[in-house]
Protein backbone atom coordinates (compact mmCIF):
# COMPACT_ATOMS: atom_id res chain seq x y z
CA UNK A 1 0.00 0.00 0.00
CA UNK A 2 1.02 3.82 -0.72
CA UNK A 3 1.01 5.93 2.33
CA UNK A 4 1.80 9.93 2.67
CA UNK A 5 3.49 10.85 5.96
CA UNK A 6 3.32 14.92 6.32
CA UNK A 7 6.55 15.25 8.96
CA UNK A 8 8.46 11.92 9.08
CA UNK A 9 11.63 14.01 9.70
CA UNK A 10 11.59 13.05 13.35
CA UNK A 11 8.88 11.81 16.32
CA UNK A 12 6.11 10.20 15.69
CA UNK A 13 6.28 10.74 11.92
CA UNK A 14 9.34 8.77 11.72
CA UNK A 15 8.77 6.07 13.78
CA UNK A 16 5.34 5.53 11.93
CA UNK A 17 7.16 5.55 8.28
CA UNK A 18 9.27 3.29 9.97
CA UNK A 19 6.45 0.52 11.50
CA UNK A 20 5.02 1.11 8.27
CA UNK A 21 8.06 0.37 6.18
CA UNK A 22 8.98 -2.56 8.30
CA UNK A 23 5.69 -4.12 7.14
CA UNK A 24 6.56 -3.60 3.16
CA UNK A 25 4.41 -0.56 2.29
CA UNK A 26 5.70 2.36 0.23
CA UNK A 27 5.89 5.29 2.21
CA UNK A 28 5.95 8.95 0.46
CA UNK A 29 7.68 11.41 2.82
CA UNK A 30 7.04 15.70 2.44
CA UNK A 31 8.69 17.98 5.01
CA UNK A 32 10.96 20.64 5.50
CA UNK A 33 13.92 18.13 6.29
CA UNK A 34 14.78 14.86 4.68
CA UNK A 35 14.08 11.28 6.80
CA UNK A 36 17.13 9.57 8.04
CA UNK A 37 15.57 6.60 6.68
CA UNK A 38 16.09 3.74 4.45
CA UNK A 39 13.74 2.93 1.29
CA UNK A 40 11.45 5.84 1.94
CA UNK A 41 10.43 7.97 -0.89
CA UNK A 42 11.05 11.81 0.24
CA UNK A 43 10.44 15.22 -1.46
CA UNK A 44 11.10 18.70 0.28
CA UNK A 45 8.36 20.65 0.86
CA UNK A 46 6.72 23.49 3.16
CA UNK A 47 3.22 22.38 3.64
CA UNK A 48 2.68 25.91 5.81
CA UNK A 49 4.51 28.50 3.56
CA UNK A 50 4.89 28.26 -0.14
CA UNK A 51 3.03 25.18 -0.84
CA UNK A 52 2.00 24.37 -4.80
CA UNK A 53 -0.40 21.33 -4.83
CA UNK A 54 0.72 20.16 -8.10
CA UNK A 55 4.63 19.71 -6.50
CA UNK A 56 2.93 17.08 -3.85
CA UNK A 57 0.73 15.56 -6.54
CA UNK A 58 3.55 15.01 -9.03
CA UNK A 59 6.02 13.22 -6.62
CA UNK A 60 2.64 11.00 -5.25
CA UNK A 61 1.30 7.51 -7.09
CA UNK A 62 -2.05 7.81 -8.45
CA UNK A 63 -3.51 5.64 -5.61
CA UNK A 64 -3.33 6.47 -2.22
CA UNK A 65 -4.13 4.39 1.07
CA UNK A 66 -4.02 6.66 3.59
CA UNK A 67 -2.19 10.09 4.68
CA UNK A 68 -0.58 10.90 8.59
CA UNK A 69 -0.32 14.52 8.84
CA UNK A 70 2.17 14.65 11.79
CA UNK A 71 3.66 18.40 11.71
CA UNK A 72 2.62 20.77 14.40
CA UNK A 73 3.64 22.89 16.97
CA UNK A 74 4.15 23.23 21.01
CA UNK A 75 4.01 27.27 21.50
CA UNK A 76 3.37 27.51 25.35
CA UNK A 77 2.66 30.99 26.86
CA UNK A 78 0.51 32.82 28.97
CA UNK A 79 -2.44 34.21 26.95
CA UNK A 80 -1.53 37.73 27.78
CA UNK A 81 2.15 37.00 25.75
CA UNK A 82 0.12 35.56 22.83
CA UNK A 83 0.57 37.61 19.70
CA UNK A 84 -2.19 37.32 16.46
CA UNK A 85 0.91 35.97 14.79
CA UNK A 86 1.44 33.14 17.33
CA UNK A 87 -2.18 32.49 16.50
CA UNK A 88 -1.74 32.61 13.32
CA UNK A 89 1.52 30.87 12.55
CA UNK A 90 0.16 27.77 14.84
CA UNK A 91 -3.03 27.98 13.03
CA UNK A 92 -0.68 27.62 9.87
CA UNK A 93 1.54 24.56 10.83
CA UNK A 94 -1.57 22.57 12.05
CA UNK A 95 -4.20 23.08 10.45
CA UNK A 96 -4.15 24.66 7.05
CA UNK A 97 -0.87 22.28 6.34
CA UNK A 98 -3.11 19.88 6.85
CA UNK A 99 -6.07 20.80 4.59
CA UNK A 100 -3.28 22.17 1.78
CA UNK A 101 -2.45 18.75 1.73
CA UNK A 102 -5.83 16.80 1.87
CA UNK A 103 -7.17 18.92 -0.64
CA UNK A 104 -3.97 17.83 -2.83
CA UNK A 105 -4.48 14.35 -3.03
CA UNK A 106 -7.92 13.79 -2.76
CA UNK A 107 -7.95 12.23 -6.14
CA UNK A 108 -5.55 10.08 -5.19
CA UNK A 109 -7.31 8.87 -1.88
CA UNK A 110 -10.81 7.97 -4.27
CA UNK A 111 -8.95 5.98 -5.90
CA UNK A 112 -8.68 3.45 -3.18
CA UNK A 113 -10.42 1.07 -2.63
CA UNK A 114 -11.15 2.35 1.17
CA UNK A 115 -8.46 5.45 2.29
CA UNK A 116 -7.36 6.48 6.25
CA UNK A 117 -6.47 10.10 7.23
CA UNK A 118 -5.18 10.42 10.63
CA UNK A 119 -4.54 14.08 11.93
CA UNK A 120 -3.04 14.60 15.58
CA UNK A 121 -5.03 17.16 17.74
CA UNK A 122 -3.73 17.87 21.81
CA UNK A 123 -5.53 15.76 24.98
CA UNK A 124 -5.34 19.74 25.77
CA UNK A 125 -8.37 20.38 23.19
CA UNK A 126 -10.59 18.30 25.80
CA UNK A 127 -8.65 19.17 28.97
CA UNK A 128 -8.30 22.62 29.85
CA UNK A 129 -4.72 23.18 30.66
CA UNK A 130 -2.60 26.61 31.14
CA UNK A 131 -0.65 28.61 28.68
CA UNK A 132 -2.19 26.44 25.92
CA UNK A 133 -4.69 28.76 24.26
CA UNK A 134 -3.11 29.55 20.53
CA UNK A 135 -2.12 25.30 20.17
CA UNK A 136 -5.55 24.26 21.89
CA UNK A 137 -7.20 26.62 19.52
CA UNK A 138 -5.61 24.93 16.54
CA UNK A 139 -5.73 21.71 17.62
CA UNK A 140 -9.50 22.10 18.21
CA UNK A 141 -9.61 23.57 14.80
CA UNK A 142 -8.24 19.71 13.22
CA UNK A 143 -10.67 18.37 15.80
CA UNK A 144 -13.70 19.94 13.70
CA UNK A 145 -11.79 19.46 9.98
CA UNK A 146 -12.19 15.93 10.94
CA UNK A 147 -15.72 15.40 11.79
CA UNK A 148 -16.57 17.69 8.76
CA UNK A 149 -14.50 15.49 6.54
CA UNK A 150 -15.37 11.95 7.86
CA UNK A 151 -18.74 12.97 7.48
CA UNK A 152 -18.52 14.27 3.48
CA UNK A 153 -15.76 11.88 2.62
CA UNK A 154 -17.04 8.68 3.54
CA UNK A 155 -19.21 8.16 0.74
CA UNK A 156 -15.90 7.51 -1.05
CA UNK A 157 -14.61 5.08 1.77
CA UNK A 158 -12.29 7.68 3.11
CA UNK A 159 -11.55 7.68 6.59
CA UNK A 160 -11.15 10.45 8.88
CA UNK A 161 -9.64 10.15 12.25
CA UNK A 162 -7.63 12.45 15.24
CA UNK A 163 -5.24 11.12 17.58
CA UNK A 164 -5.13 13.37 20.45
CA UNK A 165 -1.69 12.45 22.44
CA UNK A 166 -0.67 14.13 25.95
CA UNK A 167 2.92 14.84 26.07
CA UNK A 168 4.93 12.67 24.40
CA UNK A 169 9.09 11.82 24.14
CA UNK A 170 10.27 13.51 20.93
CA UNK A 171 12.30 16.27 19.51
CA UNK A 172 9.43 18.59 19.39
CA UNK A 173 9.11 18.24 23.50
CA UNK A 174 12.65 18.60 24.15
CA UNK A 175 11.75 21.96 26.01
CA UNK A 176 9.63 20.10 28.11
CA UNK A 177 11.56 17.10 28.75
CA UNK A 178 15.35 18.08 28.62
CA UNK A 179 16.48 16.96 32.38
CA UNK A 180 15.13 14.22 34.77
CA UNK A 181 13.54 16.25 37.03
CA UNK A 182 11.13 17.64 34.10
CA UNK A 183 10.43 14.14 33.12
CA UNK A 184 9.58 13.26 36.49
CA UNK A 185 7.35 15.75 37.01
CA UNK A 186 5.35 15.23 33.68
CA UNK A 187 5.18 11.72 34.42
CA UNK A 188 3.22 12.24 37.46
CA UNK A 189 1.03 14.24 35.77
CA UNK A 190 -0.42 11.39 33.77
CA UNK A 191 -2.66 8.46 35.73
CA UNK A 192 0.08 5.71 34.19
CA UNK A 193 3.04 7.33 35.51
CA UNK A 194 4.79 7.99 32.61
CA UNK A 195 5.04 10.37 29.60
CA UNK A 196 4.36 8.75 25.95
CA UNK A 197 7.01 7.33 23.81
CA UNK A 198 6.91 8.03 20.10
CA UNK A 199 5.58 4.28 19.35
CA UNK A 200 2.78 4.69 21.68
CA UNK A 201 1.32 7.24 19.33
CA UNK A 202 2.67 5.55 16.25
CA UNK A 203 1.53 2.32 16.76
CA UNK A 204 -2.43 3.74 17.12
CA UNK A 205 -1.89 5.72 13.89
CA UNK A 206 -0.61 2.73 11.88
CA UNK A 207 -3.78 0.72 13.20
CA UNK A 208 -5.93 3.34 11.73
CA UNK A 209 -4.28 3.81 8.49
CA UNK A 210 -4.68 -0.16 8.59
CA UNK A 211 -7.61 -2.25 7.32
CA UNK A 212 -8.12 -3.30 10.80
CA UNK A 213 -9.82 -0.21 11.02
CA UNK A 214 -11.97 -0.33 7.97
CA UNK A 215 -15.27 0.76 10.53
CA UNK A 216 -13.75 3.57 12.15
CA UNK A 217 -14.40 7.04 11.31
CA UNK A 218 -14.64 10.66 12.70
CA UNK A 219 -13.41 9.20 16.27
CA UNK A 220 -10.89 11.50 17.99
CA UNK A 221 -9.01 8.91 20.06
CA UNK A 222 -6.68 10.15 23.54
CA UNK A 223 -3.59 8.50 23.40
CA UNK A 224 -2.44 10.12 26.62
CA UNK A 225 -1.40 8.06 29.76
CA UNK A 226 -5.11 8.79 30.71
CA UNK A 227 -4.60 12.19 31.41
CA UNK A 228 -7.98 13.26 29.05
CA UNK A 229 -10.23 11.49 31.23
CA UNK A 230 -9.15 10.11 34.40
CA UNK A 231 -8.08 11.69 37.46
CA UNK A 232 -6.83 9.02 40.04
Amino acid sequence: MNYLIIGASSGIGETLAKQLLAQGHQVYSASRNKPNIENINHITLDTSNNFEAQTLTNFLPETLDGVAYCAGSINLKPFHRLTEQDFLQDFQVNVMGAIRVLQAVFSNLKKAETSSIVLFGTVASTLGMTFHASVGVAKSGIEGLAKSLSAEWAVHKIRVNVINPSLTDTPLANKLLNSPEKKEASAKRHPLGRVGEAEDVAQMAEFLLSEKSTWITGQVIGVDGGMGSLKP
